[in-house]
């Protein structure tokens, strides 16, 4: 297997390591409600579940 001559220093590491950024997540709006909320992802609203515009579950 073949093995580093030599350590890389945390510096040159770190460099090399720059253009990977996180990105904020994308926002949608609910269409029924107006609420924001992360794609895919269903979301309460006044004590209802919705997900894709619809009603999933109510709390008891």
């Amino acid at each position: 297997m073949a093995h580093p001559k030599r350590k890389i220093s945390k510096q040159r590491r770190d460099k090399r390591r720059t253009h990977y950024k996180t990105e904020a997540p994308t926002i949608a709006l609910c269409p029924t409600t107006g609420e924001p909320h992360l794609y895919h992802r269903a979301h309460w609203y006044e004590g209802k579940l919705y997900y894709k515009g619809k009603v999933v579950m109510e709390k008891e």
